[in-house]
């Protein structure tokens, strides 16, 4: 061995191999084997059933080619298979390639060649998507359906038939990928952002230490989201604490069912966006329900505005985590645990943080050069740690947007304070300029949110001949509610600033949200042109 090769001290040099992510699952069946792990309706599977069709699967999809490093893309809604799915590619050293089931054909038919696909498991209720996803891949290897054979070989034949076998577990390292998790295309088509057996792990430990502290096999977890994003994540950490995870049986996410399951199952925690805990926590079947099993009610996705995070917080108590974090860093930047929610204003209340930096986890706010900024200064935030992703598949212009000097941006604004709790003022594309002002639209859409007859609000900026950009406000109105345009800025008048007053309110019946539950200003600009709305 040459001195330039020599591991230095005496040393040998690390490995860079890591646990294969399935493990989680073949830990958790070796020692909870009898023990319920998944729960779909009235049907339920043990670690060890669960383990055992994963393996199966696995088998059947390696029978087919599927090896290391292909991408598997899965269009399905919530369910055992869509479960199972994450694990059996991971187990094959595969790229599980999950879509948002309510997306569209074209739609998902894109995510399928972005990230060169070479094998597909879908729903049968999804004959088009699978078309469209033939016609954009055609040398697409294989196809399994779920609930069916019009389209592809049918998945529960084929783990039948597979059933006592095994495909090995494939060896990992840190950055090999297990998952590729598309971004929500808010900003342009959706990015796949390349998530690996290492980093996953960390998010993992990290997901059990700070959000969900004291989470074990005694533990059940509801799901009210899609599987194929942040409920994933979630999902992949109550399989490595042996918490079972409980899937709601309706295809739309029904209060009374969710309440009820909570009851039954005992839940302790779930994992939503703040919108969703809106509809739960107004909806009459919150008091009709047990829910004195639950300790951690985990949002994110969005900052829940403070009218809301009172009313969750009166009607469910001291439950409520608040995490703040994109996909491309895996939900982990911040965290706001239970302790740190007020259910009422006052002193040493920090209302609109979204906490502080997640364990292992730092952040930066910096200006458009890339320059720290001190305390109470508005910038991009900017965050670092092994947490963030690998990068984004096939896209190095994304990439080279996305990181300067190895901090990722996440196009967020905000500011720490002095104790270093992150406040977020809203996306840099949400910003508008008025008078030469510029204006955060997420401080008036939080003053529009304590009139008594408002439901829902959204701000956005359009261009102005005048001021050059003015805000422009959509609202919803609280059922029985009467109030109109003129009366409810006289009221805002009052809370803000003259240049921060939008210019012109509408009422819509609902804001229009994302797969994920989340209000997507896009959609409602393209709303506004339709109706014909703008220009002003």
């Amino acid at each position: 061995m040459s001195a330039a090769l020599a591991p230095r001290g005496g040393v040998a040099p690390c490995s860079r191999r890591v646990m294969n992510l399935a493990y989680f699952l073949r830990r958790s069946a070796g020692r909870l084997r009898d023990a319920v792990g998944l729960v779909w309706g009235e049907k339920t599977w043990t670690w060890g059933e669960i383990d055992a069709r994963v393996d199966a699967m696995a088998a059947a999809l390696g029978a087919r080619g599927v090896a290391k490093g292909d991408r598997v893309l899965v269009q399905a809604r919530n369910g055992n298979q869509m479960f199972e799915s994450m694990f059996a590619c991971f187990r094959l050293g595969a790229v599980w390639v999950p879509a948002n089931f309510r997306q569209t054909p074209a739609e998902v038919a894109y995510l399928a060649k972005a990230s060169h696909a070479s094998a597909l498991i879908c729903g049968s209720v999804f004959p088009d998507h699978a078309a469209a996803i033939r016609a954009a891949v055609p040398d697409l290897r294989v196809v399994v359906e779920i609930g069916g054979t019009r389209f592809g070989e049918d998945y529960d034949a084929l783990v039948a038939d597979h059933a006592g076998q095994a495909a090995p577990t494939a060896a990992v390292e840190h950055d090999d990928p297990c998952w590729f998790f598309f971004t929500s295309g808010t900003t342009g088509r959706p990015k796949a952002a390349v998530l690996t057996h290492g980093q996953m792990a960390f998010v993992v430990t990290n997901h059990l230490c700070d959000l969900m502290p004291g989470t074990t096999e005694a533990d059940a977890s509801l799901v009210v989201a899609p599987l194929s994003h942040g409920a994933g994540i979630h999902q992949l950490t109550q399989v490595a604490a042996g918490a079972k995870t409980v899937l709601t049986a309706g295809e739309r996410l029904d209060p009374e069912e969710a309440w009820a399951l909570v009851a039954r199952w005992r839940v302790a925690n779930m994992f939503t966006v703040p919108t969703i805990v809106k509809l739960l926590v107004e909806h009459p079947a919150v008091d009709r329900h047990d829910r004195s099993s639950l300790r951690h009610v985990i949002y994110a996705g969005a900052p829940m505005y403070r009218e809301d995070q009172k009313r969750a917080l009166h009607a469910l108590g001291p439950v409520l985590v608040q995490y703040f974090g994109l996909g491309e860093v895996t939900g982990n930047i911040t965290v706001l645990p239970p302790r740190l929610h007020a259910a009422e204003d006052g002193a040493g209340v920090k209302v609109g943080t979204c906490g502080f930096e997640r364990t292992g986890m730092q952040v930066e706010i910096q200006d458009t050069q890339g320059r720290a900024l001190p305390a109470g200064e508005t910038g991009e935030i900017c965050v670092c740690g092994p947490a963030v992703f690998a990068g984004y598949y096939d896209n190095p212009e994304a990439n080279a947007a996305a990181f300067r000097d190895g901090w990722f941006r996440t196009g967020d604004l905000g500011h720490l304070d002095a104790e270093g709790f992150l406040f977020i003022t809203g996306r840099a594309s949400d910003m508008y300029i008025s008078g030469g002002s510029n204006v955060y639209p997420r401080e008036t859409e939080e003053k529009l949110l304590k009139h008594p007859d408002i439901a829902e609000a959204a701000i956005l900026g359009v261009p102005d001949p005048a001021w050059g950009e003015v805000g422009v406000a959509v609202c919803v109105r609280r059922p029985g509610a009467t109030v109109a345009e003129a009366e409810l800025i006289a009221w805002l008048a009052a809370e803000v600033a003259r240049y921060k007053l939008p210019k012109r309110v509408f009422f819509w019946d609902e804001l229009p949200k994302s797969g994920y539950g989340k209000i997507t200003k896009r959609a409602i600009r393209e709303g506004l042109e339709a109706r014909g709305s703008l220009p002003l």
